[in-house]
């Protein structure tokens, strides 16, 4: 599944010679879809496909590559996807935002509720004590929930931000910042997660909440 992403011109036509001031992105679907700065630099495909798909040339991925979409941008002059899990110390940190809309199997969907969607991967939300332990022996530790704030439900669609730390590989603290909603239908997740150092999120909260306030799902009519 491909990334469509589009800058919208309106601005540069509002301001003479000025370029656009954000790159507007959506899901192959169109039902999911958000807004980065037009600065921040898109991630490549294939290394994304790589890390959550696997050998694209396998069935196996294939079969993956039906029900998952992926896009990621990084405010850093030269991206990296290793921006995902840590950047520079301290304020010189850039944020990191990575998009995922997933297709739930039968099971999933069974059992889809905001729980899921906070303990989703990547970098998911322990609730549990027995989850916390598991997530350090993987690498993740010392968790901080910093806010947690269910959104409201429009047309169906439900969703949650979760605010949080985490040490990752007993690097710096890292912040997360992540929002999830659950489909109408309650087939889809879709996620958007971004990461900075906890200065960094400071010095940047206005543009990055500008970020995920434009981060949501429509309910899609079946022709």
């Amino acid at each position: 599944m491909g990334t469509v992403v589009g800058a919208v011109a309106a601005a540069s036509l509002l301001s003479g010679c000025a370029g656009p001031q954000y790159t507007y992105v959506r899901d192959d679907s169109g039902g999911t879809y958000f807004k980065v700065p037009a600065s921040w630099r898109q991630i490549d495909q294939k290394a994304l496909d790589k890390v959550f798909i696997g050998d694209t040339e396998s069935a196996t991925a294939q079969l993956t590559k039906q029900s998952l979409w992926t896009a990621a941008f990084d405010a850093y002059d030269k991206p990296s996807l290793l921006h995902l899990l840590q950047g520079s110390a301290g304020a010189d940190d850039k944020p990191f935002v990575l998009a995922k809309v997933q297709k739930l199997s039968e099971v999933e969907q069974n059992a889809a509720s905001l729980d899921l969607l906070r303990a989703s991967p990547p970098m998911p939300v322990p609730l549990t004590e027995e989850q916390r332990k598991a997530f350090e022996v993987a690498g993740l530790s010392g968790f901080e929930l910093l806010a947690d704030e269910m959104l409201p439900i429009t047309d169906g669609v439900r969703g949650v931000r979760t605010v949080y730390n985490y040490r990752v590989e007993n690097g710096p603290v890292q912040t997360f910042d992540r929002t999830a909603y659950l489909s109408a239908d309650g087939t889809t997740a879709s996620t958007l997660l971004i990461r900075c150092s906890p200065a960094c999120y400071r010095q940047r909260a206005a543009e990055i909440d500008t970020i995920v306030k434009s981060f949501k799902v429509k309910r899609l009519i079946n022709p």
